[in-house]
């Protein structure tokens, strides 16, 4: 049976201007696995905790107190639960509280020709970690924007001199998650 792949354009939620990506990953992934692509497409380094809301069902990794009632990620493949039209939420870093907004696009079958996942498309570079959410990073935004900002300096250090916002690399992004995930 030839593999599925499904198109997903992933959006973080709270965040103007829009930070987006368009990913191709295969049918047959695990939500575990969706996270990794999640994690390498976005540009986050993978530091906290997250969840996959689809259908009002609950899936990350289990928590062993069992504060969190989840269903177990990895028992979840992509195409038992998704198809074209799916729209479903991912959460990352539960003090930061990141929300992904995620749409299956498109389902097709695959190329024997590519690899997957890739990265078709997007916009924007992935907020930095710990950065506190889509209201500290429209401050940090606004910080790095005006050099008068009483915390321009401090700002501009603690992102990184080398941070652009407005930067987003597709091919940079396929080429980690060929190698990550």
């Amino acid at each position: 049976m030839p593999r599925q792949i499904f198109q997903l354009k992933m959006s973080l939620a709270g965040v103007r201007p829009p930070v987006w990506r368009r990913v191709l990953v295969p049918g047959g992934y695990t939500l575990d696995r969706l996270h990794r692509v999640v994690q390498h497409a976005m540009g986050w380094r993978d530091c906290h905790l997250h969840s996959f809301e689809i259908d009002g069902v609950q899936y990350g990794v289990p928590d062993p107190d069992g504060e969190l009632s989840l269903r177990d990620e990895l028992d979840v493949r992509l195409d038992t639960v998704l198809g074209k039209g799916s729209r479903f939420r991912y959460t990352y870093d539960f003090g930061d509280w990141w929300e992904h907004d995620l749409m299956v696009e498109d389902a097709f079958t695959a190329d024997p020709e590519e690899r997957y996942p890739s990265c078709l498309d997007g916009e924007r570079a992935c907020p930095p970690e710990d950065v506190g959410g889509p209201s500290g990073y429209l401050l940090l935004l606004a910080a790095l924007a005006d050099p008068r900002h009483r915390e321009h300096a401090a700002m501009r250090e603690w992102a990184g001199g080398g941070f652009d916002p407005a930067r987003f690399d597709p091919g940079r992004a396929s080429t980690l998650l060929r190698h990550l995930c």
